[in-house]
């Protein structure tokens, strides 16, 4: 069975003048152009190749690789409108459209946007902004500390939103991202927390929250025993001068120093922390 939008190693069934064509099963003979391919190819050779449709709804194969596949997340530019929508470049000669009702909102030639690659009813391959129909909120199949590949969507009040996998939305939270992320960003995270109503928080940090803090409070004991027992740093510090100084967030960084009072290790003030004499 063939996987439209999407990478498909095939057999060369017959060879012409300007193609190969390629061994679709129940799809027929997939036309692929004799220019795009290295080498001598011969009939019942194997060839990785992208399938996706024309503008008649018609099976093409490329060797090209696209920006990215069907159920995938990307950032992609409009490149021109018409009547029928927004097109985008996806890395293909043929441009890829988001129809009108696949937009949240009127898009803008020579903007990029944040879209999902889908199949339609005809299975010709399209794009759409509207994020929350394909993208969900209980995440499933997934473990706290497991490694996820993120892009990076919009800013809310709480922090950054992500789409973990291409299939669910998660959270990084303000508090814990010490770097500027850009929209469309594609990198790697972490599962921090699987809440109760199936929502994710996420991390860009692999270490355990426990053995953070750990390192933090030997980190803060380290740093005052080399500073004359005293730091102008506190809980009331901004979160960038925490991180600054012991690499972690402010979160962190408050319950390394509560353990550390706790401990009757230092003492606090409005100014910073010093140690006693336990210390």
């Amino acid at each position: 069975m063939i996987n439209i939008g999407k990478f498909n190693t095939l057999k060369i069934c017959k060879r012409g003048d300007r193609h190969l064509y390629l061994d679709g099963g129940e799809s027929g003979e997939i036309p692929l152009k004799l220019n795009e391919t290295k080498g001598q190819h011969r009939v019942g050779d194997e060839l990785r190749v992208f399938v996706y449709t024309d503008g008649k709804g018609d099976l093409l194969a490329t060797t090209q690789k696209p920006l990215a596949q069907v159920d995938e997340v990307a950032w992609l530019k409009v490149v021109s409108l018409s009547h029928a929508g927004a097109f985008l470049d996806w890395g293909l000669p043929k441009d890829l459209l988001v129809p009108f009702s696949e937009q949240k909102y009127k898009m803008v030639e020579g903007r990029h946007y944040l879209v999902k690659l889908f199949l339609d009813e005809q299975n010709r391959i399209a794009a759409s902004t509207l994020l929350d129909d394909f993208i969900r909120d209980q995440a499933v199949y997934l473990k706290e500390g497991q490694k996820v590949d993120l892009v990076i969507a919009d800013e809310t009040d709480l922090g950054i939103k992500a789409v973990v996998n291409n299939q669910f939305w998660g959270v990084l939270y303000k508090n814990e991202v010490f770097q500027k992320l850009k929209k469309g960003q594609k990198m790697t995270g972490f599962i921090k927390k699987i809440r109760d109503d199936g929502k994710l928080d996420l991390s860009l940090d692999q270490d355990k929250y426990q053995d953070k803090v750990d390192l933090a409070r030997q980190s803060i004991l380290a740093y005052l025993q080399q500073h004359g027992g005293e730091m102008n740093i506190g809980e009331k510090s901004p979160p960038e001068v925490i991180y600054a100084r012991f690499a972690v967030s402010k979160k962190v960084f408050k319950q390394a120093v509560g353990g550390l009072y706790k401990q009757r290790l230092i003492t606090l003030d409005d100014h910073g922390i010093k140690l006693t004499d336990k210390a």
